[in-house]
């Protein structure tokens, strides 16, 4: 009997959540037995490393394939897809994030590939334009399958395209699943993610700097690369911060780092189902999360209980609420505690079993 090919189409394996959740599904289902080939568009630099076993195909043009024409070359790149598509004949196409997946429907028509097409954020930032958005409530009509982190992600999307919706959590990395930490806390407030506008660290920093003269042997870490990490660096350094704030890059060994810290802080304005605040919450880290749409951290988090909420931007608030865990320990260990439950919930087992199991009902049709 043939194994299944499983096609899964993404921008790149740049380190990101998106990517990551991707990744560890290739891997789940090639541990299954699947084929598994994964497109992208490109190669990057600090991309997640996949087993050899698993194919790699870019779809981009390049060289000679590119003209001065834009028209031209998405013709070019949409025929490409194509072209692969009809080459690899994979049994279901699985793609990740915005303009992807407009592009794995409308490239694969009367290929008979089921696609299936995973929004991993706020739909109303993933779809930004007018245009990609009147694409994504009708084009998304020709998926199989539609997958979405949030119930609130539905509400951007018409009746036709929440019939064939399903809401499919993303699974614990097995890294961060272990027992909470008990002893003596370190001082150190962590953040981890992509140093970008919409992840907002520099609410967090302006929330420390409040308090940072309470507190002058903490430090606060945000572990991550992006566009505004000189901007960030910068900016603590103005608030007088240059020797309690650190921006040591990305790092490979996320849980090593963190497992011990005081408090974890997730700042974005808008976030699915947040990796990071997840597997922060795994180790039993007490967290503060933006209370940010499409409702991730909310789904997540009953404020007060196993972590606490604030509104996206409201360094107050946030600066509040990090104060009641600092000084408060054993409200804080409780805290963190409750959020270690989570590992129960999003279980490697169980969440890639519900992913295994949706998509092979609908190859099987």
């Amino acid at each position: 009997m043939d194994k299944k090919h499983l096609a899964l189409f993404i921008s790149s394996l740049n380190k990101g959540g998106s990517e990551r959740v991707l990744v560890n599904l290739a891997e789940y289902f090639y541990a299954q037995g699947y084929r598994v080939t994964i497109v992208t568009q490109y190669r990057s630099e600090n991309e997640y490393p996949v087993s050899e076993g698993i194919r790699r195909v870019l779809s981009d043009i390049e060289g000679d394939e590119i003209r001065k024409s834009r028209a031209v070359n998405f013709c070019g790149r949409f025929m490409k897809l194509r072209g692969i598509w009809k080459r690899e004949k994979p049994d279901l196409i699985l793609s990740f994030i915005g303009k992807n997946n407009i592009m794995a429907i409308l490239t694969s028509r009367f290929l008979h590939i089921p696609v299936v097409v995973s929004v991993r954020g706020e739909p109303e930032q993933e779809y930004y334009s007018l245009g990609l958005r009147l694409a994504a409530r009708y084009v998304f009509r020709l998926a199989e399958g539609i997958v979405l982190q949030t119930k609130s992600c539905l509400t951007f999307f018409p009746e036709a395209v929440n019939k064939k919706a399903i809401i499919l959590k993303n699974s614990l990395n097995p890294a961060f699943i272990k027992e909470s930490y008990e002893g003596e806390r370190e001082k150190q407030i962590v953040a981890v993610g992509r140093l970008d506008a919409n992840k907002n660290h520099e609410m967090i920093i302006r929330a420390f700097a409040e308090i940072s003269d309470r507190y002058p042997d903490y430090k606060l870490i945000i572990y991550g690369e992006g566009p505004l990490r000189q901007k960030l660096t910068e900016y603590a350094d103005d608030l007088g911060l240059s020797e309690q704030v650190e921006l040591p890059g990305a790092i490979s060994n996320v849980a090593e780092a963190i497992y011990k810290a005081s408090a974890f802080i997730l700042s974005s304005y808008s976030e699915g189902m947040p990796n990071t605040l997840l597997e922060a919450m795994a180790l039993g880290i007490p967290v503060i999360s933006t209370d940010c749409p499409p409702g991730g951290p909310r789904e997540l988090i009953v404020h007060g209980e196993n972590g606490l909420l604030v509104p996206p931007g409201d360094w107050e608030k946030l600066a509040e609420n990090l104060q009641k865990l600092l000084d408060n320990i054993d409200y804080a260990k409780k805290m963190g505690r409750n959020a270690s439950k989570v590992k129960e919930e999003f279980n490697p087992e169980i969440i890639n079993r519900a992913w295994k199991n949706y998509l092979e009902k609908i190859i099987q049709g």
